[in-house]
């Protein structure tokens, strides 16, 4: 991709992007699902880090094992067994990477379920008593682990390479009816964020079809395929306002890709330099098979086009 073939694209500000003069050290991996820990950690390996990975059972894949010096599986209510095992590993950098499924806070006799161990329950307690959204519990976690001398970073310290680029992906790009929704939804999906609600919105002909809560990206964009039986829909993702790019930065991979394609999307729009991007090769040749069109924006040059 080259911004100089596009002159309507506007270059992402360089001061925005992940520092990568860092030495070689040991990492430990705190992964959930999906397959960016599994990215997060042959990026890391390659760069000369040594990973620790930490996967939440039942959520973690084990395939990680294979791309970590040293893996174990943990229940997702054992912060206390977390941190003896990382402290066992000699860790004192960790990252977050992958999904964490919120829904089972839900689940009928969740504490039975979970059976919570008592750094868990402080944690909870002491750090999360205000709400559930995504960002009051990820930084209770985080606070919960700092007690203990652990520091977060975030993986793209590790892996900025991870982060899209801007400019068109595919072959296809938006028409002008498809910006009239890119720049009608970014506004909301910011909107979104800002509440920690969610970061994705699908939008179609400038009207809101779906926006994403506890579920996750994929089922917001099934709820609009949906919804919008006609498809022909524009999804839109972006990072929050003030996002700690320790946890949740958007992602994006393949299952998007499909996902989209199943429920009708033809166009997703995503953040440039603030939105991970998992198989990036796999995910244009894709999105260029089934006729999709991704494109990597900023809120400048949107504000740009509005403008205009």
């Amino acid at each position: 991709m080259n911004d100089h073939s596009h002159p309507d694209i506007i270059p992402f500000p360089r001061d925005r992007c992940a520092n990568v003069n860092v030495q070689p050290t040991r990492i430990g991996l705190l992964a959930g699902a999906g397959t960016f820990p599994i990215e997060f950690a042959e990026a890391a390996r390659a760069a000369g880090h040594s990973v620790f990975g930490l996967g939440v059972a039942g959520m973690a894949s084990a395939e990680l094992a294979d791309y970590c010096d040293e893996f174990r599986f943990y229940p997702l209510a054992r912060i206390g067994k977390a941190i003896r095992l990382f402290k066992k590993g000699h860790v004192t950098n960790i990252v977050m990477a992958g999904k964490i499924e919120k829904t089972v806070l839900f689940h009928p006799f969740r504490w039975l379920r979970l059976l919570p161990d008592w750094r868990t329950i402080h944690m909870w307690l002491r750090y999360a008593r205000e709400n559930k959204k995504d960002d009051t519990i990820l930084l209770a976690i985080i606070r919960e682990f700092e007690r203990d001398g652990f520091h977060f970073d975030s993986a793209l310290t590790y892996a900025p390479e991870l982060l899209v680029k801007h400019g068109f992906l595919t072959r296809k790009k938006p028409s002008v009816s498809q910006w009239r929704d890119i720049q009608f939804g970014w506004d909301l999906a910011r909107e979104m964020g800002r509440l920690d609600v969610g970061q994705t919105v699908c939008v179609n002909d400038t009207a809101v079809i779906a926006v994403e809560a506890i579920e996750g990206t994929d089922r917001c964009i099934r709820r609009a395929g949906e919804l919008c039986r006609r498809g022909g829909f524009t999804v839109v993702k972006v990072a929050k306002p003030q996002q700690d790019m320790r946890f949740d930065v958007p992602t994006v991979g393949v299952d998007t890709i499909k996902t989209m394609h199943e429920a009708g999307g033809r166009i997703l729009a995503i953040e440039a330099g603030m939105t991970i991007l998992l198989d990036g090769d796999e995910v244009v040749s894709l999105a260029n098979k089934l006729g999709i069109a991704i494109v990597a924006v900023n809120a400048e040059e949107l504000a740009l086009r509005v403008a205009a």
